[in-house]
C-alpha cells in the first residue's frame, strides 16, 4: 500500500489594513469613471434620439456641401458625406428643405427639425480681386516689362468694373501676364491671374496720366487771403486739367485772390499773387546800396506793389519820380545812378544867396 502523502499545512493568509488615504482614491476613480461613463451614454441617446436641426442659410468655402455644413446634430463620421454641389463662386443659390430631407432619409439617419423653413440660401465664398489690384497688377507689368515709371499713371479699364473670382485660399498676389502695351496709343491688355493660372480674368483698358493740382477748399472774394486749410492736392488726369493748373499748394498759403473764386476749382496760374507790400499813397523807406555808400530817406509810393514788383516812387524834397523795387514791408530800393542824383539834391547844403 501506497503511504498517503501528508498535505502540508496550509499557509495562513496575510491580512493588510487599508488606510483612509487608500480607500479615498478608490472612491474618487470609481465617481470618475461613473460620470465618463454616463456622459458617454447620454451623448449615445441624443445622437440616436434627437433628431438633427437645420442650420439655416448657408455660406459654402468649397465645391460640395456636407451634411454637417446643412445641419446640426449629425454624427461625426457622417458630417463630412457630401449631399449638394455648392453655387459658382461668388454665387448665391437657394435648395428646397424638402430635397435635404430626402437625402438624409436617404441615409438612413432619421428626420431632420426644419424649424418651419421652406428653401436654404446658399452663397459661395470666393476672393475678390477689384479695380484697384488689378490695376497695380498692370502698373507692376508695365514697370518690369516696358521700363514705365507708373507712379503718376492710372488705368481706366474698358467696360464695367471688373472683378476676378477666386476660391478662398488662393490669397496671394495678382499677377499680369502677356501684357501688351502701345506707347502711343496708351492702349494696355493682360491676363490678371492668381495662383498658377487657377483664376484668371483678361482685363484691357487706357492708361492715363495723371498730375496732382490744387483745389480751393471754399469760395474767396477778389482780394482776400488764402489759408493753407483751404488748399487740397488731388490726382487729376493731365487731360482733363487746365495746362497751367497750379501743381502744389505749399507756396500758396497767404497770398491774395486776384478775382472770386469757387470752391472746387482747379487754381491756375493768376488766380492768386503774394499780398502787396506798398500801397498806393504810402509812406516808405526809400534805400540805396552801393560799395562805399548807404544811404535811406522817406518817400512816397505812387503805385501799390508786392514783394519783387517795379513801382514809382516820389522824393518828397526834390520831387524827383524814381523807379524802385519793391523788397519788403514799406521798403524799397533804387539803383546807384538815380538815387545819387536824388541823394546829392537832398543832402547838399543850401546855397547861401548873396
Amino acid at each position: 500500500m501506497h503511504a498517503l502523502r501528508q498535505i502540508p499545512p496550509r499557509r495562513s493568509a496575510r491580512v493588510a489594513t487599508l488606510s483612509a488615504a487608500i480607500v479615498a482614491r478608490t472612491l474618487f476613480a470609481v465617481l470618475a469613471l461613473s460620470v465618463l461613463t454616463l456622459q458617454v451614454l447620454a451623448q449615445d441617446a441624443r445622437s440616436a434620439g434627437a433628431p438633427m436641426r437645420l442650420r439655416g442659410d448657408v455660406t459654402a468655402r468649397g465645391d460640395v456641401l456636407t451634411l454637417g455644413d446643412l445641419v446640426e446634430g449629425a454624427a461625426a463620421e457622417m458630417a463630412l458625406r457630401p449631399l449638394f454641389r455648392a453655387p459658382a463662386l461668388g454665387a448665391t443659390g437657394t435648395i428646397q428643405v424638402r430635397r435635404i430631407a430626402e437625402a438624409i432619409a436617404g441615409l438612413g439617419l432619421g428626420s431632420v427639425e426644419t424649424g418651419g423653413r421652406l428653401q436654404v440660401s446658399v452663397q459661395r465664398a470666393a476672393r475678390k480681386v477689384t479695380q484697384p489690384e488689378i490695376e497695380a497688377a498692370l502698373k507692376r507689368a508695365l514697370d518690369s516689362g516696358y521700363g514705365v515709371d507708373s507712379r503718376n499713371l492710372a488705368i481706366r479699364l474698358d467696360g464695367e468694373a471688373p472683378v476676378l473670382l477666386a476660391p478662398l485660399d488662393l490669397n496671394g498676389q495678382a499677377v499680369a501676364l502677356d501684357l501688351s502695351y502701345d506707347a502711343r496709343s496708351r492702349r494696355i491688355a493682360a491676363l490678371i491671374t492668381l495662383g498658377e493660372r487657377q483664376a484668371s480674368l483678361r482685363v484691357s483698358g487706357q492708361v492715363i496720366e495723371i498730375r496732382e493740382v490744387a483745389i480751393l477748399g471754399r469760395s474767396l472774394n477778389r482780394g482776400e487771403t488764402i489759408l493753407a486749410s483751404d488748399l487740397t492736392v488731388e490726382r487729376r488726369p493731365r487731360e482733363a486739367t487746365p495746362a497751367d493748373a497750379q501743381g502744389s499748394h505749399a507756396d500758396l498759403a497767404g497770398q491774395v485772390a486776384q478775382r472770386s473764386l469757387s470752391a472746387g476749382a482747379i487754381l491756375r496760374s493768376g488766380d492768386l499773387a503774394p499780398p502787396d507790400l506798398v500801397a498806393r499813397g504810402e509812406a516808405v523807406t526809400i534805400v540805396f546800396d552801393s560799395p562805399g555808400l548807404n544811404l535811406s530817406l522817406r518817400g512816397q509810393a505812387n503805385e501799390s506793389g508786392r514783394l519783387g514788383s517795379s513801382i514809382t516812387v516820389t522824393n518828397p524834397i526834390s520831387k524827383k519820380i524814381l523807379s524802385a523795387t519793391v523788397i519788403g514791408a514799406g521798403r524799397v530800393s533804387v539803383g546807384p545812378a538815380p538815387l545819387l542824383r536824388q541823394a546829392s539834391a537832398a543832402f547838399d547844403p543850401p546855397t547861401v544867396q548873396r
